[in-house]
């Protein structure tokens, strides 16, 4: 997938756009995760939560290692996304064989395929 490469992440979805000449691929993934929730509590609840909160982690980690297998032969890549999700998968990025080909990160709502298919073009100039 060598070209220019743009995605919208959080824990639950990525939604992957590639962009090579005038052609446009779109592709969503989904983590099958819930909402990850913390809480606090006493000793006793915290050997649960942290096994919990490992295999949130554990979770996440495939899933972010999915997205980054799809989009790893990019030249450039844009991540964009909510919350926390996008710069967890760039400190993944950055963890693995990927250091250099993050160009940007940008915050972002809910966005639409159409919308974020635009941010791409419009972030590459295309």
């Amino acid at each position: 997938m060598k070209g220019k490469v743009g995605l919208w992440i959080d824990h639950r979805k990525a939604v992957i756009v590639s962009i090579k000449g005038d052609l446009e691929d779109i592709k969503s993934i989904t983590s099958g995760m819930e909402k990850h929730v913390r809480f606090s509590g006493g000793a006793q609840k915290d050997s649960e939560e942290d096994q919990r909160d490992r295999k949130f982690i554990i979770h996440l980690n495939r899933y972010y290692d999915k997205v980054i297998s799809l989009v790893k032969d990019a030249e450039s890549i844009l991540i964009v996304g909510p919350g926390e999700a996008k710069g967890e998968l760039k400190k993944r990025f950055e963890s693995g064989t990927q250091i250099g080909r993050v160009v940007s990160l940008e915050a972002a709502d809910k966005m639409t395929d159409p919308q974020i298919a635009a941010k791409v073009r419009e972030h590459f100039s295309i």
